[in-house]
């Protein structure tokens, strides 16, 4: 019911909040709204990259671009790196034969793929799981956007539910039983950008997040 009621609100406010700023800049009305910007277009302030392959990440043109060896990218800021219910943001581009993941409920390790939740990246690279599945266990096969074409990204967590929206639209819908064991699980964490191979090109921007009771 909880999920239900915010997604209501957010139809309701859509038209007040697609107010543009810069990018990666708030609006006012994001503002007001109560959403945190998480990354400034410039630098990894309030990100962590880790130990595995720490030149896979790096900034170009106000996005965080993703292409190399594994690696991770770890946000750091005070006010979301603890998220339980949450409405993250980004817009995302992929290069033909992409893939990545945007990690939720994670936290910081030296290398390694993360604890939490995955919301794949993908529109034409050779694994059949595409953009807006939730990683193993909730498999979308068919892709919702379009490589070299920027496209916004949704998760929204409430309680045991999870929705990913593209552009807008409802790609998947996950409610995780209770009892759930092992690494992909909800809990609370922070968020996390995947650099997943040499071939795979992703970049990230305007990324925010809005808490959520």
């Amino acid at each position: 019911m909880k999920h239900l009621l915010y997604i209501a609100t957010l139809a309701l406010s859509s038209s007040l909040t697609i107010a543009h700023a810069k990018d990666n800049e708030l609006s006012d009305t994001d503002k007001k709204a109560g959403w945190i910007n998480l990354f400034n277009g410039k630098d990894f302030s309030g990100w962590k990259i880790d130990k595995w392959n720490p030149t896979s990440i790096t900034i170009k043109d106000g996005a965080i671009r993703c292409q190399g060896k594994p690696s991770m990218l770890y946000c750091t800021n005070e006010k979301a790196k603890d998220a339980k219910n949450f409405h993250f943001i980004a817009d995302v581009m992929t290069k033909p034969g992409s893939n990545g993941g945007i990690f939720f409920h994670t936290k910081y390790q030296d290398k390694g793929w993360p604890v939490g939740h995955e919301a794949q990246v993908n529109q034409t690279q050779g694994d059949p799981v595409k953009t807006g599945s939730i990683y193993v266990v909730k498999k979308h096969l068919q892709a919702p956007a379009k490589d070299n074409e920027w496209f916004r990204y949704e998760i929204i967590v409430t309680g045991n539910t999870v929705e990913t929206k593209v552009d807008g639209k409802t790609v998947v819908i996950y409610q995780e039983k209770s009892g759930i064991e092992g690494k992909r699980k909800l809990s609370q964490g922070t968020f996390g950008i995947q650099a997943h191979d040499p071939n795979s090109i992703v970049l990230t921007k305007n990324i925010k997040v809005k808490l959520l009771p």
